[in-house]
């Protein structure tokens, strides 16, 4: 078995909302995403999480060879 990468916890996090990997590698790549600064208190919101599953669908959907 091969352990996640840093970009698969990522994605994998942002898409779940279940902490894969660092917190700081997602934190940051999240407000790359949004483009703005985020408090962790959003992550609290299920709205907000919804907004940040959308951001990482896509590359979730990637992740398994076709």
């Amino acid at each position: 078995m091969k352990k996640l990468t840093p970009e698969q916890c990522i994605i994998l996090t942002g898409f779940t909302g279940i902490l894969h990997g660092e917190f700081e590698w997602f934190h940051e790549d999240l407000e790359k995403r949004l483009g703005r600064e985020v408090q962790t208190s959003e992550l609290g919101y299920p709205e907000f999480m919804q907004e940040c599953r959308g951001l990482y669908e896509e590359d979730f959907n990637n992740l398994m060879p076709d």
